[in-house]
């Protein structure tokens, strides 16, 4: 048990010769023979029990190092990765800047979007890159606008990294539209935002009072295209009702599971 097999091996033998060889009592040798036996063979499946339990502990020892070092390894690589993204957005986001120039609301435009998928995938990458909960995403997009302006109810519930892109682009183009034209563009206006979940179905209702008047728009803009495209890979809908108290919108979705 303490040195290995070979001594172990060893001691058994001696303790087996010493049994026959000395032979405790008045029984002769042969009538010895069978205890001899039972002996030996529970000598060595004890022997052989320790030593496999001894091998596989080693190799659990090593496949827990490997997989501590491979997620390291993993680690370190998937930071480096986020480094080199981040720095491409940061020079998108600058060429944009400098070619739009000359056009502010279509640069303003562009500005909120960018910064809306920095904001998601900064909120993956604290997550580990598994999952990002939806109630982080809502504050990220709605805290600039006030946390007095609007009220957050639900469960918590973890999206997958492309959902949670898809879900920050739709809540700034919603959150947009709510400073130009709804619940954010008075001082009065309020917002809440609640959802639940049903058999993996996410079922969200963005409700604005007190702010403007809405009218239905007249033609659809790239905003309200993306609105009601930007959840069509995961069997989602938005449905949009232009109420006399405010904005009162209907997101439904699937949320992909083993992502």
């Amino acid at each position: 048990m303490f040195a290995g097999v070979r001594p172990g091996a060893i001691t058994a033998f001696i303790g087996a010769v010493l049994g026959f060889v000395l032979d405790f009592g008045p029984s002769s040798h042969a009538a010895t023979l069978p205890l001899l036996a039972i002996y030996t063979t529970i000598s060595s499946i004890v022997i052989w029990g320790i030593e496999h339990y001894r091998s596989m502990a080693k190799q659990n020892h090593e496949i827990s190092a490997r997989l501590i070092a491979e997620e390291k390894y993993r680690k370190l690589v998937v930071e480096e990765l986020q480094h080199r993204l981040k720095n491409k957005l940061a020079t998108i986001h600058a060429v944009a800047r400098h070619t739009l120039r000359q056009y502010p609301d279509a640069w303003a435009t562009l500005d909120g979007r960018i910064r809306a998928l920095s904001l998601t995938d900064d909120l993956i990458a604290k997550a580990d890159n598994l999952s990002c909960d939806l109630k982080e995403i809502l504050i990220a997009e709605l805290e600039p606008y006030g946390h007095v302006r609007y009220t957050l109810s639900g469960n918590a519930v973890a999206l997958p990294p492309k959902l949670a892109v898809a879900m920050a682009l739709l809540f700034h183009e919603l959150a947009t539209n709510a400073a130009k034209y709804g619940a954010f563009a008075l001082g009065k206006g309020v917002l809440n935002v609640s959802w639940i979940t049903d058999r993996n179905v996410l079922h969200i209702t963005w409700d604005e009072t007190d702010g403007p008047l809405v009218k239905t728009p007249t033609n659809d803009g790239f905003g309200s295209k993306l609105i009601h495209s930007v959840l069509a890979g995961f069997d989602g809908k938005v449905d949009l009702h232009f109420l006399e108290t405010g904005l009162h919108c209907k997101i439904r979705c699937a949320i992909p599971q083993g992502e």
